[in-house]
């Protein structure tokens, strides 16, 4: 049976999940259906600016994604603090950015006079949109829903377009997490649909490398930092120039018509995580069928376990095996 959202997501473990969602039917989310003929391509930019839009109105940010033929993944990190921090105004404010709100909430954030009993029906909402604001499942729903109406409505069809419920993975440390965005990042490569990273359209890792060339990183995605210092910044523990080469040393490994291997300049980053590089070939290009729950070290797997009222430590081999942190 499955298990209920809310057991799956522990804030208090992780702010970091793989989400992933996928269309049913024989259905294209995107690309060409050779036995139809018909072209879908066109849906991939619907989907990645759903995403980046999401990422201005929730209080989670978006650390990875890849658009594939019939699914897409994406790695989001959610950002309660940013939430709590924001003022009642700000929250109604995020919340009309992406929906209607109420007649009473808009009154409130224009600054019109509201009786009591109005506002503390304001204060409900807000309470309400600032949980919702930090809810995986609604950013979920809010990315999936209006592509499944504009797919329905061209495909002239009712029904469902996604299945019913998206799967999700609580990524528990830093290598679990690294692993993982390389993962989605090189979707693409490993399915053939592109030669290199940067020809990966539709995908963070392109966005992030046309944004590298600059000196830049894009606005729109979870910025790396650096390694851990004193007044971290909110961001992503890992250099960006350290991820880029190690992503596109990855995908040379992974292409059977390309030689490579893992650069000396950046194995320190396995190094750091503990994690070999044989088993770093691994994880980067199989993390889905090796990893079914949570992924993370023992100690990390199992807090997690108790938070979530978990009795089994799923998937813990798996985990001992490839992430032996």
């Amino acid at each position: 049976m499955a298990r209920p959202r809310r057991t799956l997501v522990s804030l208090e473990d992780t702010p970091y999940y793989h989400c992933v969602s996928r269309v049913v039917r024989k259905a294209f989310l995107c690309g060409f259906d050779k036995s139809t003929g018909d072209d879908y391509e066109h849906r991939r930019e619907w989907v990645e600016s759903r995403i980046l839009e999401l990422a201005t109105i929730f209080a989670i940010d978006i650390c990875a994604y890849a658009v594939m033929s019939n699914h897409l993944h994406v790695v989001l990190k959610v950002d309660a603090d940013k939430a709590k921090n924001w003022s009642n105004k700000q929250v109604l404010e995020q919340w009309h950015k992406g929906f209607k709100g109420t007649l009473l909430t808009r009154k409130f954030v224009n600054g019109d006079k509201l009786e009591s009993f109005e506002l503390t029906t304001v204060k409900e909402c807000i309470t309400q949109y600032r949980e919702r604001l930090t809810d995986i499942s609604w950013f979920m729903r809010s990315l999936c829903e209006p592509i499944a109406r504009k797919a329905n409505r061209e495909d002239n069809c009712t029904g469902r377009f996604w299945e019913g419920r998206f799967k999700s993975q609580a990524l528990l440390d830093e290598a679990a997490l690294l692993a993982c965005m390389a993962y989605v990042d090189l979707n693409p490569v490993r399915a053939n649909m592109a030669a290199t990273p940067e020809k990966s359209d539709f995908t963070s890792i392109q966005r992030r490398i046309k944004s590298a060339l600059k000196g830049e990183q894009p606005t729109e995605l979870l910025d790396f930092v650096g390694n851990e210092k004193a007044n971290m910044p909110n961001g992503l523990m890992f250099s960006v120039k350290d991820y880029l080469c190690l992503v596109e040393d990855t995908g040379r490994v992974m292409r059977e018509d390309k030689r490579g291997a893992i650069n000396s300049s950046t194995l320190h980053i396995l190094d750091r995580l503990n994690i070999p590089e044989e088993n770093w070939l691994k994880i980067s290009t199989e993390f889905e069928a090796l990893f079914k729950d949570a992924v993370g070290n023992l100690p990390a797997l199992t807090q997690y376990c108790e938070h979530t009222d978990r009795k089994r430590r799923q998937g813990i081999s798996s985990c001992q095996r490839w992430l032996a942190t």
